[in-house]
């Protein structure tokens, strides 16, 4: 809107009547102004075509617009030609879902706005929930937006418990040793099965199974010598071949292990060869492991569309996720959900992905789901846990499921500060006694079963400033930095405490630490979100903005 500015000239007396007149003219003249302002807000589209996964038009299906994070939602239909338009949309970030019978549904989004932004994109449902490919990672919505966005809260606890989430839920992979091959119980006998080798190194089985125990043992380079070996004896083995390529991987030679697995891959079409879906899946743990994750995400996309199995759309969704491609994580993990609804880890890492996109109402409700799969299994409660201590509002059902956590397992130090970190969040005030009570003593029952649970510490000292007892808030502090020293917080709740009892010294000391161990974990943040911006950029294609 234009400023207009109204000069008055000192020239003499000016009547009140006529300074008043004045003001209501220059009222007038603002009123169709704002109003046309108020209209052009209001007046982005959004449009788009409804496909299968075929890529053929899909007629009468539903798509729900919703501003994120708000309560306020349109719906369309699509025409004959699948298509459908939102018209008069004000500036704002908005999430997309689209349903139709005999079709799945699928969530979109977030999808940005900007004033008077005509956008389009195209949704894809799939048919009758089957599995649907992509041949390149190119997901269904139009243009993979920037996976470094966290999505609302912003603070830096908690881009790093996203961060950490991430990383938590790739180590729930837990890839065996070899896709085909557990190791026996006869191959633990390492001392056994040494001796045998060194004594007859001509006989294949003798090195063969040396070699493949020292893998599943995890001592891949001890393993090289007799799995080479064997591989001079017999190099049609595919068994000993694959072995021989992850005992390559292991051991860091990446590219002696490509090579050997691209060998495999070729060869898999003669007689006897087999699982090209495991020999592209083994490439996708060499490529993440020698830095490639672009690769790693190609090979893990592809091990999923020849064999549709549930560790393998885990592996490619948390590949996803690792690097911040945060919103074709979603889908992959939805999808993964749907083929396989009773995986909890699927239902874990689908909670964890909608929470890095921004979602907390969303990541918990997958979360209590996965929980109530298996009660007595601690993983979606422990994710659960370490969501809802940074957040500021607390969901109902987290509350029940902690509350659970906590009875079944009365032994679990974390299960036990978990549900005492709700409880605090949800206090009326410092008059709330019942309730402090309550997370006072499950703290303190927490630090009695782990001495090295430091937040935990750091807990009773938040508990103890509230009550403004510092004496004790220090030394709870204090056995919080001791136990982990990289706990930036304690540091600086440990200057304000030092601060309430006049020593100012000992204040600016702990407040300089606190600012040079926030620094260097920011910096560290930003490096991994400049790798991911990177990763995210190519992994959009062709035209991506560069870095």
């Amino acid at each position: 809107m234009r400023r207009l500015r109204l000069t008055v000239q000192q020239s003499g007396f000016i009547p009140a009547s006529r300074v008043a007149s004045g003001v209501l003219a220059v009222i007038a003249m603002l009123i169709p102004a704002m109003i046309q302002a108020q209209s052009s807000s209001a007046s982005a589209t959004l449009q788009g075509a409804v496909r299968d996964s075929k890529a053929r038009p899909v007629a009468g299906a539903t798509v729900y617009l919703q501003v994120k994070d708000g309560a306020e939602t349109v719906s369309t239909h699509s025409d004959a030609a699948g298509n459908y338009r939102f018209a008069g949309l004000r500036e704002g970030v908005y999430m997309l879902r689209v349903e139709a019978q005999g079709h799945g549904q699928s969530t979109f989004g977030p999808c940005v706005l900007g004033p008077k932004e005509a956008k389009q994109l195209d949704l894809t449902l799939e048919v009758g929930g089957a599995p649907e490919f992509f041949d390149e990672p190119q997901f269904t919505v139009a243009g993979v937006t920037d996976g470094t966005n966290l999505g609302g809260h912003g603070s830096n606890a908690v881009v790093r418990t996203k961060e950490s989430l991430a990383r938590d839920i790739a180590s729930l992979s837990a890839k065996p040793p070899s896709g085909s091959l557990p190791p026996s119980a006869a191959d633990t006998n390492e001392s056994s099965l040494r001796a045998t080798a060194d004594r007859e190194p001509g006989n294949f089985d003798a090195n063969h199974r040396l070699g493949k125990s020292l893998v599943a043992s995890g001592k891949a380079p001890q393993a090289l010598t007799y799995l080479e070996r064997a591989s001079q004896l017999k190099p049609g083995n595919y068994e000993n071949a694959y072995l021989l390529a992850l005992a390559y991987a292991d051991s860091g030679q990446y590219q002696r292990a490509r090579a050997n697995a691209q060998t495999l891959l070729t060869a898999r079409e003669k007689p006897g060869q087999k699982n090209e879906a495991e020999l592209h899946h083994l490439l996708g743990d060499i490529e993440e492991k020698s830095g490639n994750p672009l690769e790693a995400v190609r090979q893990y996309q592809r091990a999923a569309e020849l064999d549709p199995s549930e560790p393998y759309f885990f592996d490619w969704g948390s590949e996803l996720l690792l690097h911040r491609a945060v919103e074709p994580a979603i889908e992959v993990f939805n999808k993964g959900n749907r083929l396989f609804p009773r995986s909890a880890r699927m239902l874990v890492a689908l909670g964890v992905a909608w929470y890095s996109n921004g979602s907390y109402d969303q990541a918990a409700q997958r979360l209590c789901e996965a929980s109530d799969m298996n009660p007595n299994d601690p993983k979606a409660y422990l994710f659960l846990g370490k969501i809802q201590s940074v957040e500021t509002t607390q969901s109902e059902c987290s509350t029940e499921r902690l509350a659970r956590f906590a009875k079944l397992q009365p032994e679990n130090a974390l299960a036990n500060y978990y549900y005492a970190v709700n409880l605090w969040k949800r206090r009326k005030g410092p008059d709330d006694a019942e309730r402090l009570a309550q997370v006072e003593s499950l703290v303190k029952k927490a630090v009695a079963l782990d001495s090295r649970l430091g937040i935990g510490y750091l807990q009773l000292g938040v508990l103890y400033s509230e009550r403004g007892d510092f004496a004790r808030a220090v030394l709870s502090y204090q056995e919080a930095i001791k136990v982990n020293p990289e706990l930036e917080e304690a540091h600086y709740r440990l200057a304000q405490a030092y601060k309430r009892t006049g020593d100012k010294v000992r204040a600016e000391q702990e407040l300089q630490l606190y600012n040079q161990i926030s620094k260097k974990k920011d910096e560290a943040v930003e490096r991994e979100r400049r790798e991911s911006r990177q990763f995210v950029y190519r992994l959009r294609g062709p035209g991506s903005p560069p870095e």
